[in-house]
C-alpha cells in the first residue's frame, strides 16, 4: 500500500512537470516554471540547468532557484572538468554526498552553503543539451528513486528545452529577416552618404542590441580606415580616427576580411584610445565588402561585458552586406554628381576660352571682308597676323580639347615600344623649342627605355613649350632609369609656379593671370597621358624656378 502511495505521488509530481514543460515555448519562462517544480518535487533547497555551448565546449547557467548566483554571474564550466562538467561529459547521474569535500569548481555553490548535490544529464536524440542539477543546504544522501525522478523530471525537460529552442530559432529567424529587411528598406531610400548613415547606423544599433555602432571607410591612398559615421562613439568621426589597415581591432577586420569579437576591450589590442575612454566593454566588427575588395568596416560596441553569439555574427555580416551595396551604390551617385558638375563647368570654361580666339579670328575676317580696300597695308598686315595668331591658339585649344576627349574615354591607346630616349628627347627638343632658347639635355646616350613616343612627345613637349614661355634659362632636361622606374625631369630657372596656383596646377583651364597665353590645358593633358601609361607627372615645388618629373614605369 505504502509503495502505491509513493508510485502515485511520483507520477503526480512527474505530471506537473510535464504540465510545466507543455505550457511554455519561451525559454525564460519555461526554465523557472520547471525548476521551481522540480525542486518541490524531490524537496530540495536548490535547483540550477545548465546549458551547452558547442562553440566554446562549456556548460553555461541559464536558470537556477535558490543558487540564482550562478546565472547572475554567468558561470561557465568546461565539459569533463568539475561537478557539472562530469556530469555532461559521462551521460550520468552524479551524486557528491559532501560538496566541501569533493571535486567542484563553482565556488557559489560552497559560498551558498550547499552540502548535497545530484545532477542529471540533459538529453535528446542521444545529443547532451545540458544538466539539470538539484542541491539540499543539509548533508543528505540521495537514493536510486531520487535519482531516477530527477532523471525523468530531465527528460521531460530537454524535450521541452529542445521545443523552446527551435521555436525561439524560428523567431529568430523571423526577426532576423525583419532586421535585415529594415536595413534594406534603409539603403535603397537614401543615395547621400550622410542621409544614409544617420537612418542605418541607429537601426543597426537597435537591432543588435548594442550602444554604439561605427562605420569606417578604407581611403586606399594612403592605407588606412577613416571613421565617417558612428552613434554613441561620435567622437571616432569628429576627432578624424585614422586606424592603419592590419592595425588593431578595426584594422584587422579589414586586412583579414572576417569578423572580429573583442569579449574584453580593456585587455585587447587596440589602437583607437576613445574605444577605452568611452567605457566600452565588448566590440564585434564586419568587414563591408564588395565582392572580394574591403569597403569598410562595420562594428557595434557594449557598455557591459557581452560574449557576442554565433547569431550575432551571422545577423551583422548581413547587415553589413546590404550596407556595402548600399555605401557603393552613394558613392557612385557622388561620383555622378561630381561629373555632370564638372561636365557643366567643363562645357562653361570651355565655351568661354573658344569664345575669345573665334571672336577674335572673325572680327578679323569681317573687317577685311567689309574695309579690306580702305585699310592701309600695315594695318591690313597687322590684322593678318592677329587672325593668324589668334587662329594658332583657336587651333591648339580644340587639339588639346580632342586629346582631353579622347583620354577621357580611352580613345588613346598607350603602346609602348623599345627607344633610344636620348635621340628621341633631342627629337622633341627640337620641334617644340624656339632655336634661340637654349635647352640644355643630360641624358645618358645609350640609356634604351620602353615607352610610347606619342606619350614621351605629348607631356615633354608641353613641359618645354611652358618652361620657355614662363620661365627662364638655364633650361635643363634630364634623365635616368632608378628603381624600376623611367624618370624624366624638365627645369627652369624663373619665378617658379605661383603660390595660388600650386594646389590647382593640374586641374583643366587652372592657369595664373600671367599666363594669358595658354589655355591652361596642357599639364591637365600631360598627366593624364602619364597616369594612362601607368604612370605620373609631378611638381618639385623649389625656391627658383619649376621642375616637372616625369616618372614612368619600366618592366
Amino acid at each position: 500500500m505504502r509503495d502505491t502511495v509513493k508510485d502515485a505521488d511520483r507520477l503526480h509530481r512527474l505530471q506537473a512537470l510535464t504540465d510545466a514543460a507543455l505550457a511554455h515555448l519561451d525559454l525564460d519562462k519555461l526554465l523557472p516554471t520547471i525548476l521551481t517544480r522540480t525542486r518541490e518535487a524531490l524537496a530540495v533547497d536548490t535547483c540550477a540547468v545548465l546549458l551547452l555551448d558547442e562553440e566554446t565546449n562549456e556548460l553555461v547557467a541559464r536558470a537556477a532557484v535558490g543558487i540564482e548566483e550562478e546565472v547572475e554571474q554567468g558561470v561557465r564550466i568546461p565539459v569533463g572538468r568539475g561537478f557539472a562538467g562530469r556530469v555532461a561529459a559521462g551521460r550520468l547521474a552524479v551524486v557528491l554526498d559532501d560538496v566541501d569535500h569533493a571535486d567542484v569548481l563553482n565556488p557559489i555553490l560552497r559560498e551558498k552553503g550547499i552540502k548535497s548535490l545530484l545532477g542529471v544529464p540533459l538529453i535528446v536524440a542521444g545529443r547532451v543539451l545540458g544538466v539539470l542539477h538539484v542541491g539540499s543546504l543539509v548533508p543528505r544522501l540521495f537514493d536510486t528513486d531520487d535519482v531516477e525522478l530527477l532523471q525523468l523530471a530531465a527528460d521531460r525537460a530537454a524535450i521541452a528545452i529542445e521545443h523552446a529552442r527551435a521555436f525561439e530559432a524560428e523567431r529568430n529567424a523571423r526577426q532576423r529577416v525583419e532586421h535585415v529587411q529594415v536595413v534594406t528598406d534603409a539603403a535603397l531610400a537614401y543615395l547621400e552618404l550622410d542621409q544614409l548613415f544617420a537612418v542605418l547606423l541607429p537601426r543597426i544599433r537597435d537591432i543588435l542590441e548594442a550602444d554604439t555602432c561605427a562605420v569606417l571607410l578604407v581611403d586606399e591612398d594612403a592605407g588606412v580606415l577613416i571613421a565617417r559615421a558612428a552613434v554613441g562613439i561620435e567622437e571616432e568621426v569628429e576627432q578624424g580616427v585614422r586606424i592603419p589597415i592590419g592595425g588593431g581591432f578595426a584594422g584587422r577586420i579589414a586586412a583579414e576580411r572576417r569578423p572580429v569579437i573583442l569579449d574584453d576591450v580593456d585587455h585587447a589590442h587596440v589602437l583607437n584610445p576613445i574605444l577605452r575612454e568611452k567605457g566600452i566593454k565588448s566590440l564585434l566588427g564586419v568587414p563591408l565588402l564588395i565582392g572580394k575588395e574591403p569597403l569598410g568596416v562595420l562594428h557595434v560596441g557594449t557598455l557591459t561585458h557581452r560574449r557576442f553569439t554565433g547569431s550575432d555574427v551571422e545577423l551583422l555580416r548581413l547587415v553589413a552586406e546590404r550596407v556595402a551595396i548600399a555605401i557603393e551604390r552613394a558613392q557612385l551617385h557622388e561620383q555622378t554628381v561630381e561629373l555632370d558638375q564638372l561636365k557643366a563647368s567643363f562645357i562653361a570654361i570651355a565655351s568661354h576660352e573658344l569664345r575669345t580666339p573665334a571672336t577674335s579670328v572673325y572680327g578679323v575676317l569681317a573687317t577685311l571682308a567689309a574695309r579690306g580696300d580702305e585699310l592701309s597695308p600695315e594695318l591690313r598686315n597687322e590684322l593678318i597676323r592677329v587672325g593668324a595668331e589668334q587662329g594658332e591658339r583657336l587651333k591648339r585649344l580644340l587639339e588639346e580639347l580632342l586629346d582631353l576627349s579622347r583620354l577621357d574615354s580611352h580613345g588613346i591607346k598607350v603602346d609602348p615600344k623599345p627607344t633610344v630616349l636620348d635621340a628621341a628627347l633631342r627629337a622633341i627638343v627640337s620641334a617644340s623649342v624656339p632655336p634661340e632658347v637654349t635647352v640644355d639635355v643630360d641624358v645618358p646616350p645609350t640609356l634604351a627605355v620602353v615607352a610610347d613616343h606619342l606619350v614621351l612627345d605629348r607631356i615633354v613637349s608641353n613641359l618645354l613649350i611652358n618652361a620657355a614661355r614662363y620661365g627662364a634659362e638655364p633650361i635643363t632636361l634630364t634623365a635616368e632609369a632608378r628603381d624600376s622606374h623611367l624618370r624624366i625631369v624638365v627645369e627652369d630657372n624663373g619665378a617658379g609656379v605661383p603660390d595660388d596656383v600650386r594646389s590647382r596646377l593640374f586641374e583643366r583651364f587652372a592657369r595664373s593671370e600671367s599666363a594669358a597665353m595658354g589655355s591652361g590645358l596642357g599639364l591637365a593633358i600631360a598627366r593624364t597621358y602619364a597616369r594612362a601609361h601607368g604612370g605620373d607627372l609631378v611638381y618639385d615645388p623649389r625656391d627658383r624656378g619649376a621642375r616637372f618629373e616625369l616618372v614612368l614605369p619600366q618592366r
